[in-house]
């Protein structure tokens, strides 16, 4: 009977937890997406007030107004991005960011997000040149990390050996962390892009690319 309840539950545990991990995926979509039209829904439905219409005359017409509302604010983050390339937008995004950074708690609030956001975005994504694997701390124990540039010739001479900086984020934030100077030989590189590596480093490898790119193994100082 106990050998029976123990079955029971461990399929019961099993199939509840395969349930979630499918579930949490388009969950979190919706979740999104809700959260999406009800922040443009407020702001169209006064608009379509103050032109004298109503929601309650169209068929779905919060729905319709709340989709509408979307649109216009993705239209208006297209023409947003357009903007930052020209002079004048560029000037605008700098005096707001100005004006932020002067605010107390939100200038923290802006900063930490617009690292959060540059992490993923394509002026970090030129930075990292390659995802690779060091051992740290300690022998036999590596971590991931990306390889920014070669070291300055200053640290070059000072050590009397070519250098690289590699970058190490932390888990699951890799807005912060450390950067190490190592030889090349003790850099392993890895067949991996910026973005899956930084989609498995926030995951912890729960969301990870194919098992080809970790093939490579360090040579032993024998070799």
């Amino acid at each position: 009977m106990t050998a029976k309840s123990n079955s029971f539950s461990r399929k019961f545990r099993n199939a509840f937890l395969t349930g979630l991990i499918i579930f949490l995926p388009l969950g979190t979509t919706i979740f999104v997406l809700n959260f999406l039209l009800g922040m443009f829904q407020e702001p169209a439905t006064d608009l379509a007030r103050q032109l004298g219409l109503e929601a309650e005359r169209f068929f779905f017409g919060e729905y319709l107004l709340a989709i509408l509302g979307l649109a216009i604010g993705v239209l208006a983050l297209t023409a947003l991005g357009f903007l930052s390339n020209y002079v004048l937008g560029k000037f605008f995004i700098s005096t707001a960011e100005k004006f932020l950074g002067k605010v107390p708690f939100l200038n923290t609030v802006y900063r930490s997000a617009k690292q959060i956001v540059q992490t993923f975005g394509r002026e970090n994504r030129a930075v990292f040149k390659e995802v690779v694997l060091i051992e740290y701390p300690r022998s036999g124990c590596y971590v991931l990390g990306f390889v920014t540039c070669e070291a300055s010739s200053e640290i070059d001479q000072a050590m009397d050996r070519k250098l690289t900086n590699v970058f190490v984020p932390t888990t699951p934030n890799p807005t912060s962390g450390f950067l190490l100077l190592l030889p090349r030989e003790e850099i392993i590189s890895l067949d991996l892009s910026v973005g899956d590596g930084m989609k498995m480093l926030i995951s912890g490898r729960a969301v990870s690319p194919s098992a080809k790119a970790f093939d490579s193994r360090p040579e032993s100082p024998s070799d």
